[in-house]
């Protein structure tokens, strides 16, 4: 299992910050490996609610289901879910002075073969950690 957990802060209040990404579709727009976010099923987005993601992480494309599992005025967590990983997106917020503190930790853990590759992947994961920070940053500030 690996760990990658930035800590920023946008221009945004924070309930309009938890309304934009409690809805995983909006990964188009900040996650930078994100290829595509697809809502699976209908009505409101709470705790229960489906995505369908394809990924692109060094050169290859994975899809993962994602399910909302937690939703909370200051706490959202999506858990994402194939063969080979599990994968927790775990955002906590924090109103501060002129906008909102984002705490964001991605969550990995492999199964089967996949686990032997982790300790390598870290590097990398670090890397798209960064690029994660500063495109959901731009997005959010952007609202």
């Amino acid at each position: 299992m690996t760990d990658v957990q930035r800590t920023f802060t946008v221009n945004q209040p924070m309930d309009k910050v938890v309304t934009y990404l409690k809805d995983f579709a909006n990964t188009e727009r900040w996650d930078p490996g994100t290829v595509t976010t697809t809502r699976v099923g209908s009505g409101p987005i709470e705790v229960g609610a489906c995505w369908r993601n394809i990924s692109e992480f060094r050169g290859r494309k994975t899809t993962l289901e994602y399910t909302l599992t937690k939703a909370e005025p200051s706490r959202l967590t999506f858990v994402g879910k194939n063969k080979t990983v599990t994968s927790t997106d775990d955002l906590h917020f924090r109103e501060v002075d002129g906008g909102t503190e984002i705490s964001y930790q991605a969550h990995f853990e492999f199964q089967g073969l996949a686990r032997l590759v982790t300790p390598f992947l870290q590097g990398a994961l670090e890397k798209l950690g960064d690029q994660t920070e500063q495109q959901m940053r731009a997005t959010v500030n952007a609202l």
